[in-house]
């Protein structure tokens, strides 16, 4: 079993990254969350998984174990498979989907491609108590909230706002709610303000 791969980065594309160590070159399946980690560095150090088929031998890379348990606990889910797993952590950070499967937010999780209904409510109930025992988010503690509550109805009115504007959806939630978290009063104009000047 690989469990991570240290060298330099040769290639790298959102979705594939190759690393070279030891004079081989490992192609590693990565999600857009670990492009994003990764992007512009030299030596970089990923976590593997390896997927052993009949037809093919896959690896696929996490900048952190976080991401990696993530992505183990979403596969054990039935009509979860690998691809999807790494289409979700690239649409949400982990901290992000463990808020929404620990609130039950399945609205969140469909809006993921790929997912439907009925998987997102089966990744809520199969996953909402492993992932407090496992603790794989720092923003879930025991309780299974987020660190600080937020306002919901303005957190949705500055994303939609901002998805109109013609930002990607997942930063500009991770965005929203890092906002909230420091200034839970503040008005929908004031987050919406603020995200502008963050949202890369």
């Amino acid at each position: 079993m690989i469990e991570y791969i240290k060298g330099e980065l040769t290639e790298l594309t959102p979705a594939l990254a190759t690393i070279e160590a030891a004079g081989i070159g490992y192609g590693l399946n990565i999600s857009l969350n670990t492009f994003s980690a990764i992007q512009g560095k030299k030596e970089v150090k990923l976590y593997v998984y390896e997927s052993i088929r009949e037809d093919a031998h896959l690896l696929y890379g996490f900048v952190n174990k976080k991401e990696r348990e993530m992505f183990l606990l979403l596969i054990t889910v039935s009509g979860v498979g690998a691809n999807t797993a790494r289409m979700m952590l690239s649409g949400m950070s982990v901290a992000e989907l463990c808020n929404a499967i620990s609130t039950g937010n399945a609205k969140l999780i469909q809006g993921i491609k790929g997912i439907g209904k009925m998987t997102a409510q089966r990744i809520i109930v199969d996953l909402r108590d492993k992932i407090v025992t496992l603790g794989i988010s720092d923003e879930i503690p025991a309780g299974g909230q987020m660190a600080a509550p937020v306002n919901n109805q303005v957190k949705d009115e500055a994303i939609a706002a901002l998805t109109m504007l013609g930002f990607a959806p997942a930063p500009t939630q991770k965005v929203v709610l890092q906002i909230l978290q420091a200034q839970p009063d503040a008005p929908v104009e004031q987050v919406v303000k603020l995200a502008l000047k963050q949202i890369k």
